[in-house]
């Protein structure tokens, strides 16, 4: 698919991704196209193994080494194709012009060291020329804001809750005032309070600095309130993309899309169980020749299995799904 390149932040376009183990090679995304705009906030959404968490790390090319390989597609970011960039360069990259805050804040922090000193790293990094005492206002002021105590900068990671270590995860990607945050399940393990005080913080980001947002999720309700668009991912690939009010208005959508519109409770509804999508996720150590959700569409046709479907666009929606044609989304 054919993008228009002028103005985007962020431009993804036909990336594989492959992992290799001994017993078998799954294959994380194949052939996902994705365009970022400066300042938008983008809800990346899909059952777990989707490919959502892949295409982040691929972003930054932090995939495991010898084991997660792109095989194929680009990645420009400003314009620059970063597939083709030194590790010096992205060096730089990282915490500064792109950050990302990572789904497991257990394994995201350094235990022998306070947390002070690990915020205070990325400006060690990136900002030289800014004093010490000004290096530590700014920890102390983005403790705060993550709802911790600055008195608290000399404790190390053992000393806190799973929520808090989540919340400083979260400081260490937002001091360094970045163009584009990934935020791979940032809200999990907050409580409903502390939740509203970082998407306050991150849309804040967004008006001060013009910070750009992939936000990685599985709360369908944090991105109707949060996003201005939505991507559905499934099979390592988009199936569909709009607005927040294209996609939830359930006009029409992606059967896959439709599943997961359908798992939401409704305060109107009597229902007595919710309803699941049926199935599994497809076999990712296993290439098919159609669409990826066939075997759990209930509206599969032949062509589904045999052929890969085309995105079909109107107004910035877009669904690839054989069901529609030219003028019908």
């Amino acid at each position: 698919m054919e993008m228009d390149r002028s103005g985007a932040l962020l431009e993804v376009e036909g990336l594989h991704v492959r992992y290799k183990t001994k017993s078998a090679e799954v294959y994380a995304l194949n052939g996902l196209d994705l365009r970022v705009e400066r300042g938008e906030k983008l809800g990346l959404v899909g059952e777990t193994g989707a490919g959502k968490t892949t295409l982040a790390l691929s972003i930054l090319r932090l995939l495991p080494e010898r084991v997660g390989e792109i095989t194929a597609g680009s990645i420009r970011y400003e314009g620059e194709q970063l597939l083709e960039q030194s590790e010096a360069y992205m060096l730089g990259l990282r915490g500064r012009r792109i950050s990302m805050i990572f789904q497991d804040p257990m394994t995201s922090l350094n235990p022998i060291k306070t947390v002070g000193e690990q915020i205070l790293e990325v400006l060690d990094l990136h900002f030289p020329g800014l004093s010490k005492a000004e290096k530590l206002g700014r920890v102390a002021r983005m403790l705060e804001t993550v709802g911790i105590p600055a008195s608290r900068g000399g404790d190390f990671p053992y000393q806190f809750s799973g929520g808090m270590k989540q919340r400083i995860v979260i400081a260490m990607a937002l001091i360094g005032e970045p163009e584009l945050l990934l935020a791979d399940e940032p809200t999990t393990a907050l409580d409903v309070t502390i939740q509203a005080q970082i998407l306050e913080m991150m849309s804040r980001l967004r008006e001060e600095y013009g910070t750009a947002v992939i936000l990685i999720t599985h709360d369908l309700g944090v991105v109707a309130e949060f996003c201005d668009r939505v991507a559905v991912v499934y099979g390592g690939r988009i199936v569909e993309q709009g607005s927040v009010e294209q996609v939830f208005a359930r006009g029409m959508n992606h059967p896959y899309t439709e599943g997961l519109l359908g798992c939401i409770p409704e305060l109107d509804s009597r229902a007595e169980r919710l309803t699941p999508i049926p199935g599994q996720m497809a076999d990712p150590t296993v290439q098919p020749k159609g669409c990826s959700f066939a075997e759990r569409c209930g509206r599969c046709m032949e062509i589904c299995r045999t052929r890969q479907p085309e995105p079909f666009e109107s107004e910035g929606h877009s669904i690839m799904c054989h069901l529609y044609g030219p003028g019908e989304v």
